[in-house]
């Protein structure tokens, strides 16, 4: 139901509920079994064993399983030990290295609390689980709201939201019934959030929603709902299991046929299909992945394995604007209406909270310092001594702003509020968008409104808000130290100076003041009258240092960047237009976003850099609409909603800085210090990190194709079992493993053209190669002729890593030692001759068919 359109009594009238006795006990048991208690539920948690259990359906895994179960068939039961064993610690290393099942909804949790609620004629601190909708209850500053509340009144209540919204400021509340059933969140003036913090002032809320059907709610629902998206690496490992899986099983039962046909014993038979099923097991994938994993996670704050095998893939990067792609500071420019400016800079943190050493100029008295006067009186801000040369602010982030830009001008607050003591004030309201307070006269410091000649008036009202706002109630405009009468050209002027720095991006801020004789005695809109304006106040986030180059290179590198905001179109196509983003200057809303289903979103998203005024479900259709176009997608994000996008992206990564627990339990990476310079830079890695996992991943595949091959031929040519189960798991573990996490954890390395093709031939060529030396040693009636295999398989495949470490320049090098190892071969024989020509051969061709790019 769009509570914030019905009126406080239909409100009440709709559930029943009472403004003086609220609900009664009977109600509540009602309710509470209608509606259960107001908490967050965990839907299908999969338990620890459960996701172990899991990971042995993987085909690796169960290629193990069968070669183990065919080796206890068989009454091999020492090698169906081991591969049982073998079988068990892949699954274990898989699941070491597979994302946890999240904590993202204990975190949400988080937001709990006992509330003063109405039952029974009398208000009781009542456990926030035990809320029902009708509940009335009482919420005030510095209290999390415990349930999504109509608000039945308001003073002075301000609502900090960005948990939900991603807008930074405080938003004014107000009871009044909302016209617009569509209305985004953001504008639900009337209405109190579950999770949302109450920053200032105290109200009065019927409980409309508890638990799941709360909008903090609908949030983890829909974190829960969506599955984490598999990574290309990850699909592509699985691609190559499952082949590998079919092609031994396949060729196994071949030789069984074969061998049987031939009238082979059957247990003999048996004994090699074991081993060709071992042999052909890529168990080395998860051990590397996990190493690289276990070191690039120390630098990379990466929280999830998925990470780092997505990264280097990454083709989109959708980033929020401030913090990230901006710095998170307010440059404030001040205006008059003479076309006077003055740009002040200041550091502010997304908080609100702003830092600045005390070194000011000479103060400007003109049109500016009265500007600045009553932007800073207008204001409940505070600016605290914090020492050192150095304060910060305390406030509502515009507020803080506007504090901060008249103290750099030397008009410090904590001097004007003694200089010009409040005597009263009409606070800000979202309908009226402005906000007037009146100031005594009585002791004020003449320089401070130097020009103003306020005669004998005894109170000065300064109002600050919306231009458009206040052009409604001015009746004046002040210029050059004249109150001059506004007519159709000075209005003109103005607006074209508040476009001017609307064009620039700018939120835009007015002051206007009036002086008074007297106080009225009922403070109402009518202190709103025949105002002058004083100038303006433009306010933007600027572009961070190093991110329109980071940019540039994601453009090289045929990344596309796109900017995900809750701000205002104007200003997010303002600063993706300094930064480079915005091509074709077209940025989409959120209520855009929401009238498309993902396929049409899919068809325009092309022609979109800008996405303004989203919000979470906004957010997670972006990504899907990517992802269907066949993109690698990575997102930033720092509040609870944006979390399910997080979830749903190939790459979430949190800002570590500003984010949210929520947010950074739901990401898979955290972006430590929330610049999108260090996130290119870590695209950049990853890329280097995916390369190197490709050659790994190339290495070990035609080792197992090797091992599968020679077995196979010498088996048919021998009918003889080459190499033992254990031997080939130890090839497994102690060649491939040991020499891929060699491969895959280099600093550096030269790119090589590597293919499915490739692989195929180089695993050929060993697999002929050792079965040729098994053959001909086998011939020779030489005993060893299994350790022969064994070690011929061993070499080539060191042989093999080098080669895919070399460039050719050191070809030569490489050359010139197995020369030395030929003249000195006699010495150790016949096999071993073999086995050296065998190793050059195997960098010869791994360089031939692994060429640089």
């Amino acid at each position: 139901m769009n509570w914030h359109t019905l009126e406080i009594n239909s409100a009440l009238s709709e559930l029943d509920s009472s403004s003086e006795a609220g609900l009664t006990t009977a109600q509540v048991k009602t309710r509470l079994k209608q509606f259960g208690l107001n908490q967050l539920v965990e839907r299908g948690e999969n338990s620890l064993f459960k996701i172990l259990w899991g990971r042995f359906a993987s085909p690796l895994t169960l290629i193990l399983i069968a070669a183990g179960a065919l080796a206890a068939f068989n009454a091999d039961y020492s090698n169906a030990k081991l591969i049982f064993a073998a079988a068990f610690i892949y699954a274990v290393i898989d699941f070491a290295r597979k994302d946890r099942p999240e904590k993202t909804i204990k975190l949400l949790e988080q937001f709990t609390a006992r509330v003063p609620a109405l039952r029974d004629g009398s208000f009781k601190a009542i456990s926030k689980q035990q809320l029902v909708p009708g509940d009335i209850v009482q919420i005030e500053s510095g209290v999390t709201v415990p349930a999504d509340l109509r608000l039945l009144e308001t003073v002075n209540l301000r609502i900090q939201e960005a948990l939900l919204t991603t807008e930074v400021g405080a938003v004014e509340k107000h009871t009044a019934q909302l016209t617009g059933e569509n209305l985004p969140l953001w504008e639900h003036s009337n209405m109190a959030y579950m999770g949302t913090l109450v920053t200032q002032g105290r109200g009065l809320g019927l409980v409309v929603a508890t638990g799941m059907q709360t909008e903090l709610g609908k949030i983890a629902d829909l974190i829960q709902k969506v599955e984490p998206q598999a990574t290309p690496l990850q699909k592509s490992l699985t691609n190559i299991e499952r082949k590998l899986a079919a092609f031994g099983v396949g060729a196994s039962i071949l030789f069984l046929l074969g061998a049987s046909a031939l009238g082979n014993p059957l247990a003999d038979s048996l004994r090699i299909s074991v081993s060709l099923l071992v042999a052909l097991a890529p168990v080395g994938f998860s051990t590397l992945l996990l190493g690289v994993f276990l070191r690039e996670s120390k630098n990379a704050s990466a929280s999830k394995f998925s990470a780092l095998e997505a990264l280097g893939a990454v083709t989109v990067i959708c980033s929020d604007k401030t913090g990230t792609l901006t710095e998170s500071r307010v440059t404030v420019t001040i205006l008059d209406f003479s076309g006077h400016d003055l740009d002040l800079t200041e550091t502010m943190s997304k908080s609100g909270a702003l830092h600045s050493t005390r070194e000011l100029g000479a103060r400007t008295q003109s049109a500016l310092s009265l500007t600045a006067i009553g932007g800073s009186l207008c204001n409940d801000a505070k600016l605290i001594d914090i020492g050192d040369e150095r304060y910060h602010t305390l406030g509502d982030p515009t507020e803080s702003a506007l504090a901060a830009a008249a103290a750099q001008m030397g008009y410090w607050k904590s001097s004007l509020d003694v200089s010009f003591p409040r005597a009263a004030e009409l606070p800000f309201d979202s309908e009226r968008k402005r906000m007037t307070t009146v100031h005594h006269l009585g002791q004020y410091d003449p320089e401070a409104l130097a020009g103003l000649d306020v005669s004998d008036k005894r109170y000065i009202a300064f109002t600050r808000g919306n231009l458009q706002s206040l052009l409604e109630i001015a009746s004046h405009v002040w210029v050059e130290g004249k109150a001059l009468e506004i007519d159709a050209e000075s209005r003109s002027r103005i607006e074209a100076l508040n476009e001017r720095l609307a064009k620039r991006g700018m939120r835009v801020v007015g002051v206007g003041f009036r002086l008074l004789n007297a106080i009225p005695e009922i403070i109402q809109t009518d202190l709103e009258q025949n105002i002058t304006l004083a100038g303006l106040f433009g306010m933007i986030d600027p572009p961070r240092e190093g991110v329109r180059e980071a940019l540039e290179a994601c453009h090289a590198v045929g990344i596309r960047p796109l900017m995900l905001t809750g701000d205002h179109p104007l200003i997010a196509l303002e600063i993706a237009r300094q930064l480079g983003i915005a091509e074709n200057g077209r940025a989409l809303r959120g209520i855009d976003v929401e009238n498309f289903s993902v396929d049409e979103l899919k068809n325009v998203i092309d022609d979109v850099d800008v996405f303004a005024r989203v919000a979470s479900e906004h957010k997670l259709k972006i990504v899907q609409a990517l992802q269907a176009q066949g993109h690698v997608v990575a997102i930033t994000g720092d509040s609870v909603n944006d979390a399910p996008a997080l979830r749903k992206a190939d790459v979430g990564m949190a800002l570590g800085l500003a984010g949210a627990e929520v947010a950074k339990d739901a990401a898979n990476l955290i972006l430590a210090d929330d610049n999108f310079a260090t996130l290119v830079s870590a695209v950049k890695a990853g890329r280097q990190v995916l390369e190197n996992l490709r050659q790994a991943i190339h290495f070990i595949v035609a080792g197992n194709l090797s091992r599968f091959l020679a077995l196979w031929l010498l088996a048919l040519m021998t009918k003889d079992i080459v190499l033992l189960p254990a031997q080939l798991l130890w090839l497994s573990f102690g060649v491939d493993v040991l020499l891929g996490l060699g491969l895959a954890l280099q600093r550096s390395n030269l790119p090589r053209k590597i293919n499915a093709g490739r692989t195929l031939w180089l695993g050929a060529w060993m697999g002929i190669l050792a079965a040729g030396l098994g053959w001909w040693s086998f011939s020779a009636v030489q005993p060893a002729w299994h350790t022969l295999v064994f070690m011929a398989l061993a070499l080539m495949q060191v042989a093999h890593a080098l080669a895919l470490s070399l460039r050719k320049a050191t070809l030569g090098i490489a050359l010139f030692v197995i020369l030395v190892q030929w003249l000195l071969a006699p010495m150790y024989g016949a096999g071993n001759l073999l086995m050296i020509i065998g190793a050059g051969a195997i960098i010869f061709i791994a360089l031939r068919f692994t060429e640089s790019k």
